[in-house]
């Protein structure tokens, strides 16, 4: 009699939850691991994996990705369950879009959203008041968000505003986001102290922690060691930090510029000048590389032609430039609190439709070099993240755990089978799954159905974002 849906043999097991690393085969049924044990009995099973030399990791989860139509595109479902990516969290939206995309482009990933906090798109000015904010997290939440993106880097409000955000959200238990900036600092080891501060004694998750240690107003280790610290003292804060050299921003120019703060930056880093013309300059001498839609997937492009297409969309385009020195992303990656838990919570990539998925690639690099176990890779990529957005049945594998499972071959730093609520979404490389699972809210969860996808309810009240 058929017991299992699937029945993955002969790999070694790998759970964060309890520390075990074990040689084991696993069984799934029902979307849920089964049973876990030697020697399972394959007749029982539909579909058999075998996988000697294999490791089973609970399903990565990428806790800061974009994968709407205004930043990563459609392309970014199929990219990330191309690298073993089960669930993941864009962090910008907007939240019609990421549906939308999760509806028509959806691979089999669990995804959930943040709506962004922008001045002129999503609030009228740079100091928007409670009533407006209020009205805009209410909104967003019962069309499917689980809470607000400051886009303080790109786009700041005031401290004040940034503040008052910070503390609605926290009374709301709704999640709150913040790319570090405001109007009266950037996007930098300042404007990230000045997010610690602001957020005070509430919750807060800053964003990519590596990129305000990139040496803009000190050394960029004395910059990375500030932001351990700060860390380390605030246990209120969550925290994630990409290993990939390069950034992700936008390329919309007006007025003879390009409208991000992040953007102009990188322009004088690279050596040119903050305007459109120096943007253009940018792309064709190969430092601004246009993330630029081939193949299904995102490449990243120079020259003449990524110029061209630029142009052809009003510059409205993503842009990557080369801007995270090694050092601090191998150093935040690893630090550890005297508790020993790390003091940046996840892995992420930042990714998505951007092209640097490398949670795999890199963090099992960093596992080959014995700067992580694979216990604490899969704590970093897996467990921490899924706690942080109260998704409490992810992020371990025993049995009656949701069965999201990311096979990888370490000695190939390379994802080769992905599973998601049981079904297979990727196998050697290739994104085979159907559908998107959405990450809400009970406020959320009658317009996720309405959309024609499956809610997947969180209580954000009792998840680790809040619980520490």
């Amino acid at each position: 009699m058929t017991a299992y849906d699937v029945l993955f043999k002969n790999a070694t097991v790998v759970d964060p939850e309890s520390g075990s690393v074990a040689a084991a085969d696993l069984a799934v049924a029902g979307g849920q691991i089964a049973e876990i044990g030697p020697d399972l009995d394959p007749t029982r099973a539909r579909e058999v994996f075998d996988l000697p030399g294999c490791h089973l990791l609970p399903g990565i989860v990428d806790m800061h990705m974009h994968a709407s139509a205004w930043l990563g595109g459609r392309a970014g479902h199929k990219m990330m369950a191309e690298v073993g990516v089960t669930t993941a969290l864009d962090m910008s939206g907007p939240i019609d879009s990421v549906l939308d995309i999760a509806r028509d482009h959806g691979v089999g990933l669990n995804v959930a959203c943040i709506e962004a906090v922008r001045p002129g798109q999503t609030v009228q000015t740079a100091d928007p008041g409670p009533a407006e904010l209020r009205a805009l997290l209410d909104g967003s939440l019962r069309k499917g968000a689980i809470g607000f993106k400051l886009l303080g880097g790109h786009y700041p409000l005031t401290p004040e505003a940034t503040a008052r955000t910070i503390e609605l959200a926290n009374d709301a238990r709704a999640y709150v986001a913040f790319h570090a900036g405001s109007t009266t600092q950037g996007s930098n080891i300042e404007g990230f102290l000045q997010a610690v501060g602001l957020a005070g004694t509430h919750a807060l998750h800053i964003a990519h922690v590596n990129s305000y240690c990139r040496g803009a107003v000190r050394a960029w280790m004395q910059e990375t060691e500030e932001a351990i610290a700060a860390l380390t003292a605030h246990p209120n804060l969550r925290s994630e930090s990409y290993l990939s050299p390069l950034n992700g921003t936008s390329a919309k120019c007006s007025g003879g510029a390009p409208e991000s703060r992040v953007t102009q930056h990188c322009l004088t880093v690279g050596g040119f000048p903050p305007t459109e013309d120096g943007f253009e300059a940018a792309i064709l001498g190969g430092w601004a590389q246009i993330n630029v839609e081939a193949g299904g997937c995102v490449v990243l492009e120079t020259g003449p032609a990524a110029r061209d297409y630029w142009r052809q969309r009003g510059t409205d385009a993503t842009v990557s430039f080369a801007v995270n020195p090694p050092e601090p992303r191998l150093r935040l990656a690893t630090a550890k609190r005297p508790s020993g838990e790390f003091v940046v919570d996840a892995i992420s990539t930042d990714g998505g439709g951007i092209p640097r998925n490398v949670i795999v690639q890199m963090g099992l690099a960093m596992v080959k070099l014995q700067a992580l176990t694979l216990v604490e890779f899969a704590k970093k990529a897996s467990l921490n993240p899924a706690r942080i957005l109260g998704l409490a049945n992810k992020g371990s594998l025993r049995t009656g755990a949701d069965a999201d499972i990311t096979v990888v071959k370490v000695d190939r730093q390379q994802a080769v089978l992905g599973v998601a609520g049981g079904r297979v979404i990727m196998h050697r490389g290739y994104a085979c799954g159907t559908g998107s699972r959405i990450v809400t809210t009970a406020a959320g969860a009658a317009a996720v159905r309405a959309r024609g996808l499956a809610p997947l309810v969180v209580d954000l009240a009792e998840s680790r974002f809040y619980r520490q």
